[in-house]
């Protein structure tokens, strides 16, 4: 089996004082399915990065969903700035090391922002479901109707350098895309969150990260 690394949302519990990594116990299972070994990675000092990657022999790393990107709005309530730049740093080092990567909503929109894209705010693609026009290379990958649980999105215009989008929404907010040179991919829509898992969600996960 291979390691897949997963980044964690972060989660500030006023009851005990405590900011705590967390993960959806999902991500553990659809990995199982897949044929990995999942391995939740800290919001660590980002020095230790190579390290962890190294050490914990990472064949493939996901950044899951979660928080809202700090510098967007620093006083929100789900802002982790310590992720922001763990995540930030692991891409970094994540290419240095040729280690696959899928962003999976906020992990894509990270992706973006590595490659100095933009995010804007989206209406309407909270807890639903919409239909996305796929390109026609992916339609064996990509459902044509997945589920939506974010506030800020990707336009057409908006996509970072070398990102080619690959599915859409009917407005034009970029739902999935892939690096033109790197084993890089996002997607805005969570796999995890379709039970049964689609088949494929998971096909498509095992193309970006095999």
């Amino acid at each position: 089996m291979r390691n897949l690394g997963i980044t964690q949302r972060v989660e500030n519990v006023e009851t005990h004082s405590e900011r705590r990594d967390s993960l959806d116990q999902k991500w553990s299972v659809l990995a199982n399915e897949m044929g990995f070994v999942p391995i939740p990675l800290p919001n660590s000092n980002k020095e230790i990065i190579p390290k962890m990657i190294k050490t914990l022999k990472l064949d493939a790393i996901i950044l899951s969903g979660g928080n809202s990107i700090s510098y967007l709005d620093y006083s929100g309530i789900d802002v982790a700035p310590e992720r922001d730049a763990f995540e930030l740093a692991l891409i970094k080092e994540a290419i240095n090391l040729k280690v696959p990567i899928l962003g999976v909503c906020r992990g894509m929109q990270m992706i973006n922002i590595f490659f100095k894209g933009k995010i804007s705010p989206v209406k309407g693609h909270v807890n639903t479901r919409h239909d996305l026009n796929v390109d026609s290379e992916y339609t064996d990958l990509i459902l044509n109707n997945v589920n939506s649980f974010h506030n800020w999105g990707i336009h057409a215009t908006d996509v970072g350098s070398n990102l080619l989008p690959i599915a859409k929404d009917n407005m034009s907010n970029v739902e999935a895309f892939i690096h033109e040179s790197h084993s890089i991919a996002g997607i805005m829509w969570h796999p995890e969150r379709d039970i049964p898992f689609k088949q494929k969600d998971m096909k498509l996960i095992k193309k970006f990260l095999l």
